[in-house]
């Protein structure tokens, strides 16, 4: 595939004398499922102070939102700094007609060594075939030097995504339990192993001496919720805030049955009428955090080991929310706050007041262009989202202040005063963030000329 573009900027950076050596290199570290259930994010009763620690050198997002509560879809976002369908085959479908050069695929025809480990696109290892595991069935042509997924006794991608301990692999759902906590060192469990293998990339790239764009993705706290039991232990004898706004609204809106969480075996529990298993849900959720959070500890400690902290500039990004609970919703898959509502860190040498964090209202398609400012590189006229340089710089600099997202043909536009959700049969649901009901309060027929301009909006950004 030709990359004109990517090629004349890197040869005008040569000729200015920006060698590879002096680029920095990105560490990207994706989370599956995170919702900003972290301490630096206000969770106070979350043990994360791996990210925490993140967050304190670098600049938290607060107001960060994805562009569809659903894996792929997200993901591609994030990967191609464009909006695209809703749907988790969108990186697939884009292999088959590339028009534009990925993120990594972009600074890898810059110089750039590009890798990456675990599940940063959709499919754990980018590939498809039925186990996932068909090296000539690429998610992502021409993006990664090295793309991997140690499956280990998960046996393949497919064994690992939806793997428990010591190698159990989902077969029937019905028959795996949507909670666990075993006895076991961190590689008893999937995320451990690719851990690992990150690790040993590191040391790799460091070897090389090229600037590196390292992406990792970790797997917890996806379904099913399990962690070794030490995670577990944290939350013993924690006591977990009310579950807000916990019924089931009325009238159109995105709710659904949560189906993915549902079909696993809950011992004929529901969380929704059952208040200790809410419970024994959320503490398991959070011991997925908190080993989540042991895995980012482990990366950013050996990138330190080996001399590369100052040198890297570090992402972590959660790709989506995930109720527990609220709106009677235990999963991701709409469009409320709790799906599409993310932590984003963002740690570089540019951003001023470290530990500071912004509340100003901002995408996952701005990383694209933000990595572009932060290393020099020319940004690319197809990119959808605009850089955060500036947040990074100054916590109170404006932003768009506005997010788009979509899924199952449904669209939302949030901004900072208001969410309004467009259906695809006409319907529109518009909720007011500066009263008490927040998104629990249709007030679409009461702020109507307000519904009328966020439409034309979210028309304008994203039509139909």
């Amino acid at each position: 595939m030709k990359l004109p573009l990517p090629h004349l900027v890197f040869l005008l950076l040569a000729t200015l004398g920006f060698s590879d050596e002096t680029k920095p290199n990105i560490l990207l570290i994706c989370v599956d499922d995170l919702r900003p259930e972290l301490k630096c994010f206000g969770k106070d009763y979350i043990h994360s102070p791996n990210i925490d620690a993140l967050a304190a050198k670098g600049r938290a997002f607060t107001s960060h939102y994805v562009q569809a509560p659903t894996c792929g879809s997200s993901r591609y976002a994030l990967l191609t700094g464009t909006y695209g369908s809703g749907g988790n085959n969108a990186l697939f479908a884009r292999a088959k007609d590339t028009k534009h050069p990925s993120l990594p695929g972009y600074f890898r025809a810059n110089g750039y060594t590009t890798v990456s480990v675990g599940k940063v696109s959709h499919h754990p290892g980018g590939r498809g075939g039925k186990r996932w595991d068909d090296d000539s069935d690429l998610e992502m042509p021409e993006s990664w030097n090295r793309h991997l997924l140690p499956a280990g006794p998960w046996k393949d991608p497919k064994g690992w995504m939806h793997g428990l301990a010591n190698g159990e692999i989902r077969e029937d759902t019905s028959k795996m339990d949507v909670l666990q906590a075993l006895e076991g060192d961190d590689n008893s469990y999937p995320d451990g192993i690719s851990i690992d293998e990150t690790l040993n990339q590191l040391k790799l790239l460091a070897e090389d001496k090229k600037p590196f764009f390292l992406a990792t993705g970790i797997l917890r706290p996806h379904l099913p919720f399990g962690a070794p039991a030490k995670y577990l232990d944290l939350y013993k004898d924690a006591e977990l805030p009310p579950i807000s706004h916990p019924e089931k609204p009325e009238g159109t809106t995105t709710w659904h049955k949560s189906g993915e969480f549902m079909k696993y075996n809950r011992w004929e529990k529901d969380p929704n009428t059952d208040p200790a298993f809410a419970s024994e849900v959320r503490k398991h959720y959070a011991a997925c955090v908190s080993y989540a959070d042991a895995q980012v500890g482990k990366i950013i400690k050996h990138l330190d080991e080996l001399g590369l902290a100052q040198d890297t500039i570090i992402i972590l990004w959660g790709d989506h929310g995930w109720h527990l609970g609220e709106h009677a919703i235990w999963g991701k898959h709409s469009l409320y706050e709790e799906s599409l509502r993310a932590p984003l860190i963002i740690s570089a040498p540019q951003v001023a007041q470290p530990g500071s964090s912004t509340k100003e209202i901002v995408e996952s398609i701005d990383i694209f262009p933000t990595l572009c400012d932060l290393t020099g590189l020319e940004k690319p006229d197809f990119l959808c989202g605009h850089s955060l340089l500036d947040l990074l710089k100054s916590e109170i600099a404006p932003s768009e202040g506005i997010a788009i997202s979509y899924f199952s043909g449904n669209r939302t536009i949030r901004t900072t005063t208001h969410r309004l959700i467009a259906h695809k049969d006409g319907e529109i649901e518009l909720y007011d963030h500066r009263s008490e009901e927040g998104e629990t309060k249709n007030v679409a027929s009461t702020q109507s000329e307000d519904a009328l301009r966020l439409l034309k909006q979210l028309d304008q950004r994203y039509p139909k």
